[in-house]
């Protein structure tokens, strides 16, 4: 589907593109010009369904009247005034958080303008933990292999793909990593030496992977009878994206009834609904204290507009039933993406999905270059779809929570389409078969 544009077509802006700006995200596949609900507009004027929602950060879509008409608003009334001051929509947005983390009193949250620098505001809230132990020997953190915690010197310290790490040694030290989702190893580690574990709760950068039933608990009961600090990087997974507030509060995730509550948590990007601004919460007086009058700050973090976008998100996801949504359509749309043949594993929380393909057995067919799930995206791209690959075999899903169902069930039936331009022109289109029962959980 295509409308008419003035914004110049994809190639002439793609050229100026790779002319003036930096290279580190390679070369763009398109150029978006405009967007509504779950769809964006190329400056070609072609249609794209949005299954990664600027990865994980559109909540509510694209163009929502709510948060198009709270950011208006506040930005013609008050839009910066650094954090010599504070504003309405900051103290409401910091209060809402708290209650629904609930936190206990004492709890405070330090607003960032993105995940990495909530990461890093974490980071150094272990720091000063370590600091106030009077042995001087709680100087390690803890954190998973396969972790994604940002790009920045500290967070990116903790994050574990070496190919992210290692151009940029030495990094900020004392940072070691367990294997993902072992008790043992966890509970080894931990003593008394430690300042802090940081974990997500569910891993969305590796592929979209939980841990076993109990592991969050264990690093829970470990952190606390050694002292350390419990961090948890819901940056992804967090504001309704697993389909309730926080994963930790996911009985899904957390393999038990009740939330898992740790010492302190980042948030980020569905929390503006494509505004920047990041959060790290720190649950009770204790963690809230660590981190006093000059010791961290920001310019622009917690400015009155990226607050009132967080309040405006939360509100709607409230009266719109999203939290419902994202768990019942999640549920929908790994059902129907199990019945294909293409598909050799799912692993969904709400509406984070991660969807492992492989080329259908007897089918004759080589694997592309660079993998299967890169090749979807591109077939995808083409077919009028904006997907994802976290790797070769893995495509991640996180759409707008306000996705319906008549655009995930497409996306079901056009995938054996999409293998087929993916393998080739002499690859027939595989037919999924018919979901033997549909799910709401």
């Amino acid at each position: 589907m295509t409308e008419p544009t003035t914004a110049g077509s994809n190639e002439a802006l793609l050229h100026r593109y790779t002319s003036a700006l930096t290279g580190v995200f390679g070369a763009p596949s398109r150029v978006l010009v405009r967007g509504e609900g779950v769809h964006v507009w190329d400056a070609d004027g072609r249609r794209y369904t949005d299954f990664l929602g600027g990865i994980a950060v559109n909540a509510l879509g694209h163009a929502h009247p709510a948060l198009v008409r709270a950011v208006t608003e506040q930005l013609g009334t008050l839009g910066h005034i650094s954090n010599l001051f504070t504003s309405e929509p900051q103290i409401a947005l910091a209060e809402r958080l708290l209650d629904l983390a609930g936190a206990p009193d004492g709890s405070t949250v330090f607003f960032a303008n993105s995940g990495s620098e909530a990461n890093e505001a974490a980071l150094k809230l272990a720091r000063r933990h370590g600091r106030e132990d009077p042995s001087g020997r709680r100087t390690r953190i803890l954190a998973l292999e396969h972790s994604f915690h940002g790009r920045t010197l500290g967070a990116l310290a903790m994050t574990w793909k070496p190919a992210y790490r290692e151009p940029f040694e030495p990094l900020p030290g004392g940072i070691e990593f367990l294997p993902a989702g072992d008790v043992a190893a966890l509970q080894a580690a931990v003593d008394e030496t430690v300042a802090a574990v940081i974990l997500e709760p569910v891993q969305g950068e590796s592929g979209v992977h939980g841990w076993p039933a109990g592991y969050l608990q264990a690093a829970r009961e470990a952190t606390r009878r050694h002292g350390a600090l419990l961090v948890f990087d819901e940056v992804q997974s967090g504001t309704g994206r697993t389909g309730t507030w926080f994963a930790h509060q996911n009985p899904a995730v957390t393999g038990q009834d009740t939330a898992v509550v740790p010492d302190a948590m980042t948030l980020a990007k569905g929390l503006g609904g494509g505004i920047p601004i990041g959060a790290l919460i720190s649950f009770g007086a204790r963690a809230s204290q660590l981190l006093t009058a000059g010791q961290h700050g920001t310019t622009f973090g917690g400015n009155p507009v990226a607050t009132a976008a967080g309040l405006a998100v939360l509100e709607t996801i409230v009266q719109e039933g999203l939290l419902e949504h994202a768990r019942s359509l999640g549920a929908r749309l790994a059902e129907r993406l199990r019945t294909l043949d293409a598909v050799a594993e799912v692993r969904q929380y709400g509406l984070l999905l991660g969807v492992d393909v492989t080329v259908p057995a007897g089918s004759g067919h080589p694997v592309p270059d660079g993998g299967l799930a890169p090749a979807l995206v591109r077939a995808g791209l083409e077919a009028g779809y904006l997907l994802n690959a976290t790797g070769p075999d893995t495509l991640r899903l996180a759409p707008p929570l306000v996705m319906g169902e008549q655009e995930a069930d497409r996306l079901v039936a056009e995938l054996p389409t999409l293998l087929a331009s993916a393998l080739g022109p002499d690859s027939p289109a595989q037919t999924p078969s018919t979901p033997t029962q549909e799910t709401s959980a």
